[in-house]
């Protein structure tokens, strides 16, 4: 279960397509899952920030160029 602790027992709780587990007594909560539409969107938005940032990284453009790279030379011997 991550950083939860094994036979504590556990809230659960979901707000703005997150899930939460809090233990019982405490006002501690931790993520511990998203909606799919949340998660994609958390998703996109790294992705957006990743590609931004490479504009003026060098090294990070590199790494993102063999990614893409590696993705297609993998996209195309599996069809």
């Amino acid at each position: 279960m991550g950083s939860l602790k094994p036979g504590a027992t556990y809230i659960y709780e979901r707000a703005n397509g997150v899930t939460y587990a809090r233990e019982f007594g405490s006002l501690d909560r931790k993520a511990i899952g998203w909606d799919y539409n949340i998660g994609q969107q958390l998703a996109d938005e790294m992705w957006r920030d990743i590609r931004f940032q490479a504009l003026t990284n060098p090294t990070l453009q590199k790494a993102l160029d063999r990614a893409i790279m590696i993705y297609k030379l993998s996209k195309d011997k599996v069809e």
